[in-house]
């Protein structure tokens, strides 16, 4: 076997470990929490040596920032939000309409993903006040994304002229976020596809002009 071959695969079996413990790590925070979980239990859930993570992630906030990063993602790829396939397209779609079409649809998918770890998150914070400068407190990034696809929106056919780019975020900040999303699905019992429709219908009766 050559050395190429060797080392693909002892990568491709650091990154499988890696994920194992990215998922073991959720299911422990989501179900006991931030503060009661201690990386043996990650460990052995994932079924690796507890010297194991602590090698690959350093510490247990390191963990919990790199669990938050993938679970908004969706994968492990170092590509940020705005950098994303459907972000990317859905702000060139070439209609208002058809933009918040595919936007709704995408955002959807991040808030199915992200919802569920708010609430850990939030008790994360509290147990542990060091978690809370894992993430810049000058700038919110959910409001930047809502920012830039506000100024996308703003300037196609079918938009309504008289939205101004920080109404058109705020909307979007709004109605896209994962406490409104739980709101109706989980405590409401909402299907995605009763989600999605009615938030597509809302952000277009507010944000287009038919």
């Amino acid at each position: 076997m050559s050395d190429v071959k060797r080392t693909s695969k002892r990568a491709q079996k650091a990154q499988e470990t890696r994920r194992r413990m990215l998922a073991a790590a959720l299911e422990l925070f989501v179900q006991d929490g931030y503060g009661a979980t201690n990386l043996q239990d990650v460990a052995a859930r994932a079924g690796v040596a507890v010297q194991t993570i602590y090698f690959v992630f350093g510490n247990k906030r390191a963990l919990l920032k790199e669990l938050v990063d993938v679970t908004i993602a969706g994968d492990d790829e170092p590509v940020a939000t705005m950098d994303r396939p459907w972000y990317v397209e859905a702000l060139a779609a070439g209609t208002a309409q058809d933009m918040l079409r595919a936007y709704v649809t995408g955002g959807t998918s991040v808030l199915e993903r992200v919802a569920p770890i708010g609430k850990m998150l939030d008790g994360a914070v509290a147990s542990d006040p060091e978690v809370a400068a894992l993430w810049p407190h000058d700038v919110n990034p959910r409001h930047v994304v809502q920012q830039r696809a506000a100024k996308a929106l703003v300037g196609k056919p079918g938009a309504r002229p008289e939205m101004t780019v920080e109404e058109t975020a705020d909307l979007l900040y709004g109605l896209l976020s994962p406490e409104l999303y739980l709101l109706f699905v989980r405590e409401r019992g909402w299907p995605r596809d009763r989600w999605e429709r009615w938030t597509l219908q809302t952000l277009h009766a507010q944000l287009c002009s038919d």
